[in-house]
């Protein structure tokens, strides 16, 4: 990392990797928490993959939608690392997006908690890096990687629950078949 170019953050998400990537890999998972609530976002296109696209749009109404970010991603390493840029859209084309070029690149690694996410948001030159900081790069992207979080966790706490549940049933289930047995 560059601190003259390049901005970053870190957060531990109490949740698998694999978890943590399905979030970012899943269309219908992507778009709950990748812009700021209460904004609201849809995602146009999604393909995790080297050259694939990632297109959004924005609401703050739920019914007009804005374009958001039309980018390629660049390096797809499976519950590892996710690179992508705006400087080239979907297309592949060379772009000039508002309000800064910029290439992120997402790491996921095991920590004893959970997963240890990484943001590094690489710019051009110290003026954009300064222009991404000054429009508040910190809270846009911190409050999505808490959204992030928040949303994996409580999936993982919901699968957890179901899980108990069925085991707790299942255990209930085998009681009764060996009382009926033991008769």
């Amino acid at each position: 990392m560059n601190p003259d170019l390049d901005l970053s953050l870190q957060r531990v998400i109490r949740a698998p990797r694999a978890a943590v990537w399905r979030a970012w890999t899943d269309p219908s998972l992507f778009g709950q928490w990748w812009v700021p609530a209460p904004t609201v976002c849809r995602v146009d296109r999604l393909d995790v993959r080297p050259g694939g696209a990632l297109v959004t749009r924005l609401s703050d109404d739920g019914v007009d939608f804005v374009p958001h970010m039309d980018a390629s991603f660049l390096v797809v390493d499976e519950f590892e690392r996710i690179v992508f840029t705006n400087a080239i859209d979907s297309a592949w084309r060379p772009a000039n997006p508002a309000p800064v070029p910029m290439t992120a690149e997402i790491t996921l690694s095991d920590h004893p908690d959970g997963t240890d996410y990484r943001i590094i948001v690489r710019h051009g030159d110290p003026a954009a890096r300064a222009h991404h900081e000054e429009l508040g790069f910190l809270e846009g992207w911190g409050t999505v990687t808490k959204q992030l979080a928040v949303f994996v966790e409580s999936q993982v706490a919901e699968s957890q629950a179901v899980e108990s549940q069925v085991a707790e049933s299942q255990a209930v289930e085998s009681q009764v078949v060996e009382s009926r047995a033991a008769r």
